[in-house]
């Protein structure tokens, strides 16, 4: 049999059935300071497909960050089939400086493709496409919600995809919910590649949630195991369906002031329940905030001093509460009892 070719990647390469962290230059900060798109590639001894997980394209969305470094450290990939790259974080620069953006205050999720001769999001953006994305059969894509906000962990996938649904289906987060591309976005250049993304949302912005990077983890390794890329003894599979959601809705507050919070990310509610009560500092004006439609709560602010209009819940909308909330409770159970991973345990 002929021994498989290595990965080259950069000016560098990988033999079978070895592992590497390669650093391609990206560009040079005003202090001489090298930005590099830093990236770990196992390179298994067997052929397979080629799968990038990726995370800190946000600066400040921390958490893929922890989940990319479990998943390097499970044994399970010493015996892994293709090829897996590794982005713990895309956007050094936001890392570093604890921000979503870039120094040009460019969002790296809206400068796709980017091109060579472009701004310094430009540039990151056309190095990550070609020599990461368009390699790869399969991406997924990790994020948490912005500042001062929390997601429930989920998928999100284009409309009308079945191979991402299915996908989806086998992460087993709680939630996967139907997002429409948007131009400039990683999952639209991606697409235009024929290369499916599925984006991973959970926790908050700086901070990491336990429940949300276990579940991040072991998504991660069921698309493995069922792109055959890792032995049988992998994670298990998800014990509850996750409820698929078509559409989704922002409610917003409807004066300024102190937000008392009644439901959580997780919650079923129907359409006119109360989720939260905005006050006057003087307790001289309230204002019930209600949900607009019936649904699951994937996502709310945690700040408790809003504005007027500023987003507080984001509800994915179900065609029944009932059996949502049924799902909802085995997936809770499911997530509470998904194994801990770190350097010395085995999943």
């Amino acid at each position: 049999m002929a021994k498989r070719p290595p990965f080259v990647f950069g000016d560098q390469s990988v033999e079978p059935g070895h592992r590497k962290t390669i650093d391609l230059p990206v560009s040079v900060l005003s202090d001489h300071t090298p930005v590099t798109l830093s990236a770990h590639i196992i390179h298994g001894r067997r052929a397979g497909p080629t799968v990038f997980v990726s995370a800190g394209v946000h600066g400040d969305e921390v958490i893929g960050v922890e989940i990319v470094r479990r998943l390097l450290t499970t044994p399970h990939l010493a015996s892994l089939r293709g090829t897996l790259i590794c982005i713990p974080i895309v956007n050094t620069f936001g890392f570093l400086n604890r921000a979503r953006y870039l120094p040009d205050r460019r969002d790296l999720n809206r400068s796709f493709p980017g091109s060579e001769k472009g701004s310094l999001a430009s540039r990151l953006a056309d190095i990550f496409l070609r020599e990461i994305v368009a390699r790869s059969d399969l991406g997924i894509d990790l994020h948490s919600a912005a500042v001062h906000r929390v997601n429930l962990p989920q998928i999100r996938i284009s409309p009308d995809n079945a191979e991402t649904r299915r996908l989806a289906s086998v992460f087993g987060a709680p939630v996967v919910l139907n997002s429409q591309l948007r131009d400039g976005s990683l999952r639209t250049c991606a697409k235009e590649l024929g290369v499916d993304v599925l984006l991973y949302e959970a926790g908050e912005a700086l901070r990491f949630d336990e429940i949300s990077v276990r579940a991040g983890v072991v998504g991660i390794l069921r698309e493995l195991q069922d792109k055959a890329m890792l032995g049988k003894s992998g994670a298990a599979k998800p014990k509850a369906v996750p409820v698929f959601c078509q559409s989704s809705r922002w409610v917003r507050a409807t004066q300024g002031g102190l937000v008392r919070t009644f439901k959580s990310e997780g919650s079923t509610v129907n359409e006119g329940e109360v989720l939260a009560v905005v006050s006057d500092p003087f307790g001289e004006v309230e204002a019930e905030i209600l949900a607009t439609i019936p649904g699951i709560i994937v996502g709310r602010t945690v700040l408790p001093v809003v504005n007027e209009g500023d987003a507080l819940f984001h509800i994915a909308r179900v065609s029944s509460i009932d059996a949502a909330d049924d799902k909802m409770s085995a997936i809770s159970t499911q997530l509470e009892d998904e194994p801990l991973f770190d350097e010395d345990e085995i999943i």
